[in-house]
């Protein structure tokens, strides 16, 4: 199985998979139907203080990606989350979902990042 990321606004690649939702504000102009979500693990998205600073500056983003880290890795349900991804894993693919136009440089490939490097996933 696999650990994707995926943008919301997109024609769903992967509607078997398992998909998480890992913004804090929810996409404009998409319904809850049309999103095709498993779920919305909003807390674990940057602090809107971190999404304002960041505001998609990608000159920003090396510093984001370190500051978002030190979020994850302060964050109470970071553990969990991890572990609920490592087991959906070993059933099915598992889809980072975002929002952000640009799809190199965000949140949802951070988190993709640390969670393979956490070492909890199968491999």
């Amino acid at each position: 199985m696999q650990l994707k990321i995926e943008r919301i606004y997109t024609k769903p690649a992967d509607l078997e998979g398992y998909r998480l939702l890992v913004d804090r504000l929810w996409p404009r102009g998409i319904s809850k139907v049309n999103a095709h979500l498993d779920d919305w693990v909003k807390a674990i998205g940057p602090s809107t203080e971190l999404r304002q600073w960041f505001n998609h500056d990608v000159e920003k983003y090396p510093e984001f990606v370190l500051k978002y880290q030190a979020e994850l890795d302060a964050n109470p349900i970071t553990a969990d989350f991890v572990k609920r991804v490592a087991e959906q894993l070993k059933q099915t693919n598992v889809i980072l979902l975002f929002g952000a136009k640009d799809e190199a440089h965000n949140q949802a490939v951070v988190l993709r990042d640390y969670l393979l490097k956490s070492g909890q996933l199968p491999v």
